[in-house]
């Protein structure tokens, strides 16, 4: 009879003992398996690419060694790029915590705010940067910002910065980072156009992938429920009935957002939400009102797939599906997090089906078919109060903020979500493949209808070319710059 193997110790990855410290007064016990694998290859010296689903630990695997490696020279010696703010303010809480021990200081440079206080941490020599890249670039240029200083770079969530066009703005980072560094890279999803970036900036990395690209944590009971566009706010109404979980709501709009929480306020459910017209602020104190509990549920565009560290998230539900099949992944990753299960609903539109199919191939599994609950009482009373808002409104048609195909394009509307501008930063959504141009565009199985084009002109939204810094100083010609 074979003994069993013995688990893996924090203290058999080759930590300090105040590293240690920090990991016990934080409350770690166990190591999950990407942080048991990388962190070992990672002490080593080695660059590593590391993939595994959103939500067991990946900041950790990074974030340990490159504590332990930081050394007591002056000025920045590691540096961080992540492609939203959330995500950036994540990792730096995580970083704060594990160095607290050791007094590590971070500069994290993320738009939204303003650029004195950053300036100040750069001036102070934090040894950690973390930022996003537009911001970090906006630094470079005012000369605020020197990286000739990097011995380790981190690249977290990569497929998002350059699904995000941004991989100019990467180059000119990178250009400016010494040669000699050890990097590491990390995702939930790795596509060819991540190991193909990871092939020009990495050396010889050692690849740790716990589970394969595109995996749901097991952990996640996933359901798809068919229904008419008319239906949906109905549908999410009778889903939140059936328990009391906190749940984070996935439009695809920032207009979009605005409509399902007015109507969820209406109904008398607490209610927060984020998005790129919301102020850093609002978005802040938003994301504190939900993880204390103040809201029971939260709504949001994209910008909050990756980023949010709120535990005991019980229900994800995706109000519209994504049009790039990764996004799945990093939203339905909010739920079930480390040993926790989840719910995870998606509502699909009849023309929202080629998505799912997308969805499924992605995930290399079918999604339960969930029964849409028409008989329910708060479903046909959420019924009637819309049709008695919006008479002549018909199942399966747009209406008036769009659907699940192409919301109409407006000045200040959802078509904007993911256009970076001056001292922001990538945390919009993402630009679409196949040529889609907007925050709702259609997927690569809609086509525009004549309504479609009456509004949008049968035009692309976006005229010009993407001018200066992407994921965050980028301005754009031939359209209103929209804050991200």
């Amino acid at each position: 009879m074979q003994s069993a193997t013995p688990a893996v110790t924090f203290d058999s990855l080759g930590l300090s003992p105040d590293i240690l410290q920090a990991l016990k007064q934080a409350g770690f016990v166990q190591p999950t398996p990407i942080q048991a694998q990388a962190i070992p290859v990672a002490m080593a010296g080695h660059d590593v690419i590391g993939c595994a689903a959103t939500g067991t630990g990946k900041t950790a695997a990074f974030a340990l060694p490159m504590l332990e490696k930081l050394s007591l020279k002056t000025g920045p010696r590691a540096l961080v790029l992540a492609p939203t703010r959330e995500l950036a303010l994540q990792i730096t809480e995580q970083v704060m915590r594990f160095g607290a021990t050791r007094g590590v200081q971070c500069a994290t440079l993320i738009g939204g705010v303003g650029m004195g206080g950053q300036v100040r941490a750069l001036r102070n020599n934090s040894p950690v940067i973390v930022a996003t890249p537009g911001r970090l670039l906006d630094h470079m240029d005012q000369g605020t910002a020197r990286l000739d200083g990097i011995a380790w770079l981190v690249l977290d969530e990569a497929d998002r910065m350059l699904d995000m066009g941004f991989k100019p703005q990467l180059d000119r980072i990178l250009a400016k980072v010494p040669k000699q560094r050890q990097t590491m890279l990390f995702s939930a999803t790795l596509g060819g156009d991540v190991e193909k970036f990871a092939r020009g900036q990495l050396k010889q990395p050692v690849k740790v992938e716990v589970a394969r690209s595109g995996t749901v944590a097991m952990r996640v009971e996933q359901k798809a429920y068919m229904a008419a566009q008319t239906e949906k706010t109905a549908l999410l109404q009778a889903l939140l009935s059936e328990d009391d979980n906190s749940t984070l709501v996935f439009t695809r709009t920032k207009r979009r957002a605005d409509k399902v929480t007015a109507q969820l306020e209406r109904a008398g459910l607490k209610v927060a939400r984020i998005h790129a017209d919301r102020s850093q602020a609002q978005r802040a104190a938003a994301l504190e009102g939900f993880r204390q509990g103040r809201f029971r549920v939260l709504v949001a565009t994209d910008i909050a797939a990756r980023g949010i560290d709120v535990a005991e998230i019980g229900h994800v539900v995706n109000y519209d599906l994504p049009h790039v099949p990764e996004d799945y992944v990093h939203r339905v990753g909010r739920t079930a997090r480390a040993s926790a299960s989840g719910r995870a609903s998606s509502l699909v539109a009849p023309e929202e089906q080629g998505l799912l199919k997308d969805i499924e191939r992605f995930t290399r599994a079918p999604l339960a078919r969930g029964l849409v609950p028409r008989e329910s009482p708060i479903f046909q009373a959420a019924m009637k109060k819309s049709a008695a808002k919006e008479p002549g409104s018909q199942g399966g048609h747009h209406g008036k903020h769009g659907g699940g195909g192409r919301p109409h394009h407006q000045k200040q509307g959802g078509a904007g979500d993911h256009k970076p501008h001056r001292h922001g930063d990538s945390d919009g959504g993402r630009p679409q493949r196949h040529g889609a141009t907007g925050g709702g565009t259609p997927g690569r199985h809609s086509a525009p209808s004549s309504q479609d084009r009456r509004y949008a002109g049968g035009k692309p939204s976006h005229k010009g070319k993407p001018q200066g810094h992407g994921g965050g100083g980028t301005a754009f010609k031939g359209g209103p710059k929209r804050r991200r």
